[in-house]
């Protein structure tokens, strides 16, 4: 009877450790609930006062000061009372917890604090916000979304794609309505073709006009030509295109004015002219020129250009995507405006430290790292800024080359014509239309 039953007892714990594996791999988000958030739990409620002492979060109501005969003896006060915190409660992806700050107490010696709770409870990440006064929001990450980005899910919006997974967990939405512009670095095989790919796929079945800026002859942008209004492969139609939407945009500026708006977006829907979203694929090329004159001139207006676009595009449904390799301050002060003007930026792994400080540098030097920190491994991981003005990792879906052209192909009835452009185009003496 007892090898019978322990036969039978090492039977179903290797079953369990089968069924577990394979919730795992396939349910990570169960086997979370019914294994990892238990232990987890357990872990932050028996190590929090230990935590908080170890990491000055506890404080004493007892005065650090005190008389020894007649003399004043200054010293860390004994037994100090960790804030209370609130029973965990259970993310999709981790935990949360509420904590209540003792009179005096700030946010800031819990945020310094952050690896360390990690560290303590072995998730892989622990956020600190305050949602209001008195209290501090600690939320725990299990493990890294980002090796493994599920599909998130968000609401479509027009000038809305869903590109990727946050470092939380959740959806990662540029939201062109809401951050009008953006800067994408990164170096080769980081990941910026991916993400350029993934927002063209989730553009293409909107009622939108794209405009490729592509000085590298087209090789890139060129592949999703079925749903471009507009192909640039060289500088000098870069130029031609670019002032033709300037023109636009100081069209619609006087629709505006006529119609007493400040934006198309106030402009009955009859009225309301196409929003046109331009993405330019390796800005350098705009900006390096050769020692001729006709260079200097070229280079010199495309910044121009870009500059304006950026300046009053926003609210004229004109929308700048500028991506780069490299991006610095040796291509001139041009580049420096423009950073300016471009609000959302996006920072893969990177191959020089003033790429990295270009696009984030302005913004947290904190940021500068981590994106430095990237490896070659993590492939289409990137700091990216957030509509509320913070900044995190993040992943881009995968999605091929293969799969945005056919997806480009299949909404090719949706490009809307623009005739200035397509004028402009043509009086430069090239370029591809629809």
């Amino acid at each position: 009877m007892g090898p019978t039953l322990l036969a039978l007892t090492l039977a179903a714990l290797a079953w369990l450790l089968v069924a577990g594996s394979a919730l795992r791999e396939r349910h990570p988000a169960w086997f979370w609930y019914l294994t990892g958030y238990p232990v987890t739990a357990g872990r932050v409620l028996i190590t929090w006062r230990k935590v908080a002492q170890l990491n000055d979060l506890a404080v004493s109501h007892r005065p650090n000061r005190a008389m020894l005969g007649g003399l004043a003896v200054k010293g860390e006060p004994l037994r100090p009372i960790a804030p209370r915190v609130s029973f965990p409660r259970a993310t999709r992806n981790g935990l949360s917890l509420v904590v209540r700050l003792h009179p005096g107490q700030t946010p800031g010696p819990f945020i310094a604090a952050a690896d360390a709770l990690a560290h303590a409870w072995r998730v892989h990440a622990v956020r600190v916000t305050s949602p209001e006064r008195g209290t501090v929001l600690l939320v725990a990450t299990a493990a890294d979304p980002l090796q493994r980005p599920g599909l998130a899910t968000a609401p479509t919006a027009l000038l809305s794609a869903l590109v990727g997974v946050l470092e939380s967990g959740g959806a990662w939405v540029m939201n062109l309505r809401r951050v009008p512009h953006w800067l994408i670095v990164g170096a080769t095989q980081s990941g910026k073709s991916t993400l350029l790919a993934r927002l063209v796929a989730q553009l293409a079945p909107q009622r939108v006009a794209l405009v490729g800026i592509d000085c590298k002859g087209g090789m890139e942008l060129g592949l999703f030509g079925a749903r471009l209004s507009a192909l640039t492969t060289c500088r000098r139609e870069a130029v031609a295109v670019l002032g033709a939407l300037v023109v636009e945009t100081q069209e619609r500026m006087q629709a505006c004015r006529l119609a007493g708006a400040r934006s198309i977006w106030e402009l009955p829907e009859k009225l309301r002219p196409v929003p046109i979203v331009v993405l330019v694929d390796e800005l350098a090329e705009l900006y390096l020129s050769d020692s001729t004159r006709e260079g200097k001139a070229e280079a010199e207006r495309c910044s121009t250009y870009l500059l304006r676009l950026a300046q009053l595009g926003a609210a004229l449904g004109v929308h700048l995507v500028v991506a780069g390799q490299r991006v610095g301050s040796d291509l001139g002060p041009g580049v420096t405006a423009l950073r300016a003007q471009l609000s959302g930026r996006i920072c893969h792994r990177v191959n020089d430290p003033g790429t990295a400080e270009m696009a984030l540098g302005d913004l947290n030097k904190d940021a500068v790292a981590v994106a430095q920190s990237i490896t070659p491994e993590e492939q289409g991981v990137a700091v990216c800024t957030g509509a509320d003005g913070g900044w995190g990792r993040a992943r881009s879906h995968l999605t091929t080359t293969e799969e945005a052209k056919q997806t480009a192909a299949k909404h090719g009835d949706l490009t809307p014509e623009l005739p200035g452009v397509a004028r402009a185009l043509e009086t430069a003496g090239g370029g591809e239309l629809t």
